[in-house]
């Protein structure tokens, strides 16, 4: 009996088929045009991010989904974008993680950025390699002091018996550096940059005729393709 008064509350709770299929927003009539799109696509990427940054509705306008493929498996998970220069996108992240050991095997990853209340997206896809330890260095010495002590307890993507394990952790490293002390950089830390190959604009518009910009990497040069919606 206790599990059939269960199952009634799980059903009821769940958002009918119907309605999900029902879900329908009506896009802006703001859109893309070619002869107004800059010849480098980060120079739009910088102007988008700087847009949804100002957006008091965008959460973490710098988060973005990192995909990665291993052993013909893909995995993504949502990190944060710390640097845009010509040469890429930086994130940093634990050396021993699953993301890390995925983009050993295999460096061809993607980014999305979904910037729903600007009713943008942007999807890059390239290359993705370590930055030098002193890179890595100098932006780790910017991270909050819990961050810091963060990265050395966290042996991330491994299997934890409890939440009271971690704090433990994290308790020691404090301990072993009070206030006040520079924390070093682990060794098993660091940053990747992702080199685009392929950078893709979509701006919602009516009638789902949506903008579909995407910069491809030719040499030294981007080539602009529009794609259907």
């Amino acid at each position: 009996m206790h599990q059939m008064r269960s199952k009634v509350r799980l059903d009821t709770a769940m958002t009918n088929r119907d309605d999900i299929a029902a879900m329908r927003r009506q896009y802006g009539q703001v859109g893309l045009v070619e002869e107004d799109l800059p010849k480098n696509p980060i120079t739009l990427f910088d102007t988008w991010l700087k847009d949804a940054a100002a957006n008091e509705i965008v959460v973490e306008a710098n988060a973005m989904v990192l995909s990665t493929v291993a052993d013909n498996q893909p995995t993504s998970r949502t990190v944060l974008l710390k640097d845009l220069t010509q040469d890429g996108f930086t994130f940093f992240s634990n050396y021993n993680s699953r993301k890390a050991g995925e983009i050993a095997k295999n460096n061809k990853v993607s980014l999305v950025f979904p910037w729903y209340p600007l009713e943008r997206q942007v999807i890059v896809i390239g290359l993705a390699s370590k930055l030098s330890k002193a890179e890595s260095e100098k932006y780790f010495a910017t991270r909050p002091r819990g961050s810091q002590i963060g990265a050395w307890a966290s042996a991330q993507s491994s299997e934890l018996s409890s939440r009271a394990e971690l704090e433990k952790k994290f308790a020691e490293f404090e301990k072993k550096w009070p206030e006040g002390e520079q924390i070093p950089m682990p060794d098993f830390w660091g940053g990747y940059v992702v080199k685009p190959e392929s950078i893709e604009f979509w701006q919602g518009r009516y009638s789902r005729l949506h903008d579909r910009i995407r910069y491809i990497r030719q040499d030294n040069n981007w080539l602009i393709k529009r794609l259907n919606p």
